[in-house]
């Protein structure tokens, strides 16, 4: 067909007079069929929906536990310029034997005689069974501790990354040795701190002499391998044994959780409220997605605040590195063994496939749970939640984490105080605050939520999990 003949045939086409109504126009006197407004920010919220809830009166949480004499674990945190490292003064106090020493310039003078070194991987940093004058603070990198199998192989004891310290008790001992073999797994930067710098500044800083007096002498009470005081008992005895008095210790100063808040004023037009609520009322939609959007925002924050947020307020002994970087089987099973009963994982659904692929590359098939008539992946029958709050870096590496749950089971729990005035949801209130001058409607949205773990071992995370790499 030529072109100048479809050009006669569309010109008839739009010639030839209409003879039914169009659709167009027809639309004008339809009802249409609607949806609900939808919002793509709705998740499944799994944390919400499985964590315990604790009904607080008076806003405040406080989570009594036994004295503690544990003097120091955190992580250590560094500043870079260029390709020099350098560490912030004040966190050498997370050494235990500078833990609470707040004397600045002398932190500040030790903190300058820290010397960087470079390791790349597979270099041996310190040999098991050599003597140890230095404590090392891993800027950057991940180390492994190797020590001897019970056949005599080689075994990985534990992996160490970035913020990390070992050698740690030099600093007070001067008869300390390895206990275990350190390889660096990968590219790593370290500072070293050695005992002979320490002892020179205590010889003129009365002030660092007299707090290493004291740390030296702190354990002169025994303790359990938790770092609580210890309970005298006796078992075992026959005859007339004078049996032991003790009493059991309380921390003087336990923590306090307060309930944190999520608000937002929700403004609607009379108008809108007036004339527009058929088939569907605008009020009740706006604090619908309003509701959602609060509820997102308090799984984010159960998650990440920097004050009750898992992530933040995991204990650094239960902080775990995965051995290959991806999460494996043995990583999940590592995480597992360091608490009793664990009820649930959560990790970013990123983070899920990448332990899926690492299993399909063993050959192994995870088992699924069912929970609420969804099935869920597991792991030795412990349900992995996804979640997207949980972040991932730039350098593409997430977290796993593991919880016991329960005030009974001593492990995580949600905080809120229900009963609230104008209460449309568990701790959830929407309050009217009137009409302004310009006709808009006012509703104050308020959620009210915390979260506590009861004792350390309750809560545990894999970190800095690879997710980008494909076998």
């Amino acid at each position: 067909m030529s072109v100048g003949s479809v050009g006669d045939e569309v010109r008839s086409e739009q010639a030839r007079p209409q003879q039914s109504l169009g659709t167009d126009a027809a639309r004008n006197l339809a009802t249409t069929t609607k949806s609900a407004p939808q919002m793509q920010e709705i998740t499944s919220r799994w944390l919400l929906r499985m964590l315990p809830w604790v009904q607080v009166q008076g806003g405040t949480y406080r989570v009594n536990r036994r004295l503690s004499y544990a003097v120091g674990d955190g992580r250590v945190t560094f500043v870079q310029t260029g390709d020099r490292v350098a560490v912030i003064p004040a966190e050498l106090g997370e050494l235990p034997a500078l833990r609470g020493f707040a004397d600045e310039a002398a932190l500040a003078e030790l903190a300058q005689r820290c010397t960087q070194r470079e390791f790349a991987a597979g270099q041996i940093i310190a040999t098991a069974g050599e003597e140890t004058d230095r404590v090392y603070l891993l800027a950057h990198g991940r180390v492994e501790q190797i020590g001897t199998g019970p056949y005599g192989d080689e075994a990985v004891l534990g992996v160490l990354a970035d913020g990390a310290y070992f050698g740690e008790a030099s600093l007070l001992d001067p008869d300390a040795r390895w206990k275990s073999t350190v390889r660096a797994a990968t590219a790593c930067t370290v500072l070293q701190l050695t005992r002979a710098d320490v002892t020179n500044l205590a010889e003129r800083a009365e002030s660092l002499a007299g707090h290493l007096a004291g740390v030296a002498a702190l354990p002169s009470r025994r303790t359990n391998r938790y770092g609580e005081a210890a309970i005298d008992l006796s078992a075992g005895h026959v005859g007339e044994a004078v049996v032991p008095h003790t009493f059991v210790d309380y921390d003087a100063a336990p923590r306090e959780y307060e309930l944190s808040v999520a608000q937002t004023v929700l403004k609607v037009h009379t108008r809108v409220a007036d004339l527009y609520n058929q088939p569907m009322n605008q009020t009740e939609q706006q604090l619908r997605l309003t509701v959602e959007a609060l509820r997102e925002r308090q799984e984010h924050e159960l998650i990440n605040n920097r004050e009750f947020g898992l992530l933040a307020n995991c204990d650094y002994g239960q902080r775990l590195q995965p051995h290959d970087g991806v999460p494996g089987p043995d990583d999940m099973d590592e995480l597992l063994s360091r608490r009793r009963g664990s009820k649930m994982f959560l990790a970013h659904p990123r983070a899920i496939a990448a332990f899926g692929r690492e299993c399909n590359r063993r050959g192994l098939v995870p088992q699924s749970v069912e929970i609420g008539g969804n099935q869920i992946p597991a792991w030795r029958g412990v349900p992995i939640f996804p979640s997207n709050k949980i972040p991932i870096t730039g350098a593409r590496t997430t977290s796993i984490i593991c919880m016991r749950t329960g005030e009974q089971e001593q492990g995580v729990i949600g905080l809120h105080q229900t009963g609230l005035p104008d209460e449309i949801e568990p701790s959830l209130s929407v309050r009217f605050m009137g009409i302004d001058e310009q006709a808009l409607i006012s509703y104050l949205v308020t959620a009210y939520y915390s979260a506590a773990v009861l004792v350390p071992d309750a809560l545990g995370v894999l970190e800095n999990v690879e997710i980008s790499r494909w076998q």
